[in-house]
């Protein structure tokens, strides 16, 4: 029997921070009015050169050096993105280039902020079906390219960045058998998908358009969603949720999170945050704070961890893996 197990961590944040006193300076809003209503004081922004693509780059070269390979040992990349370089081909395209990875097929996911989530799944069906041994799962996005800069409701939220994962198959023997990816599932509801969304689409408008939320409903779908796909994971894995050493959740607002965390009585400590310093990154966000917790060395060998995510569409996803 083949497992996925996540060999390899990276991530990467541009240099450019904007905090919240600079954009005090763009819009009407306040640090106060920010950090109250969302526990965000700064996020990184991509330079006018920097695209999704390579930020991805850069996350997944760190990747491959904490998982100790080469490109042409990939099989497979995967990257998931709402902001991509180009409308075609997919960005996935760019990273392979870049990256040598000749041996590798490589495709692009869109689910928004549980864009990760729904990569991961992907890239460990194909591992356990034998299709591939080694994948690279990316979450990037230079979400200031589709921020209304005089929004204050959205432009406060969003920033820059990208994270990477290297997942390899092993067979499970009595050593490994609890690593790896454990379970992931995937949900969305697309008649909800009017209250995240942008102005714009390719075929729509033929613009990219600007982020729209309604932040209220947002709110109340967010808490509700990331706690049930929490519990459904608990109640299908066969464990408790006392056996969790940490929640990597979304990074989205941190009253989100403290919410989920109440809701499964997870104490924060327990908790990887990033959002303070990163702000809302989509895709990237969960790599992103993978990334952090185990440079950190908060996340440890045999750590049992629980991943959620909710996004625009709407789309939910939860998964749990042991380092």
């Amino acid at each position: 029997m083949i497992k996925s197990i996540i060999a390899g961590v990276g991530g990467y944040l541009p240099e450019k921070i904007l905090t919240n006193f600079d954009l005090e300076k763009m819009v009407e809003t306040s640090d106060e009015w920010i950090r109250e209503r969302t526990g965000i004081q700064s996020r990184h922004i991509a330079s006018d050169e920097q695209t999704t693509s390579s930020l991805a780059v850069l996350a997944a070269k760190e990747a491959l050096k904490n998982a100790k390979i080469s490109g042409d040992e990939i099989d497979l990349i995967i990257l998931a993105t709402t902001t991509p370089d180009d409308t075609t081909p997919a960005t996935a395209m760019r990273v392979q280039a870049e990256l040598g990875a000749i041996n590798a097929f490589a495709f692009d996911v869109q689910a928004a902020c549980s864009g990760f989530m729904y990569a991961l799944s992907v890239a460990d069906k194909f591992i356990k079906t034998k299709s591939v041994k080694t994948a690279l799962v990316i979450g990037a996005e230079t979400l200031s390219r589709i921020v209304d800069w005089k929004d204050r409701n959205t432009c406060v939220l969003f920033g820059d960045g990208a994270g990477a994962v290297i997942v390899k198959g092993e067979e499970e023997t009595e050593e490994n058998k609890d690593t790896g990816i454990i379970n992931i599932i995937l949900h969305s509801d697309g008649r909800l998908r009017d209250l995240l969304t942008t102005t714009g689409g390719v075929s729509r408008t033929q613009t990219a358009g600007f982020v729209h939320m309604e932040g209220r409903e947002v709110f109340r779908h967010a808490v509700t969603n990331l706690s049930n796909v929490a519990q459904e994971l608990i109640d299908t894995s066969n464990i408790k949720l006392s056996d969790v050493d940490y929640l990597v959740p979304h990074q989205a607002n941190l009253r989100i999170i403290e919410g989920t965390a109440k809701k499964l009585d997870i104490p924060m400590e327990k908790v990887i945050v990033t959002l303070p310093e990163q702000g809302n990154t989509s895709a990237a966000s969960i790599p992103l704070a993978l990334y952090e917790g185990v440079k950190s060395q908060k996340l440890k060998k045999g750590d049992l961890i629980l991943l959620d995510a909710m996004g625009a569409g709407f789309t939910w996803a939860g998964a749990l893996i042991r380092l």
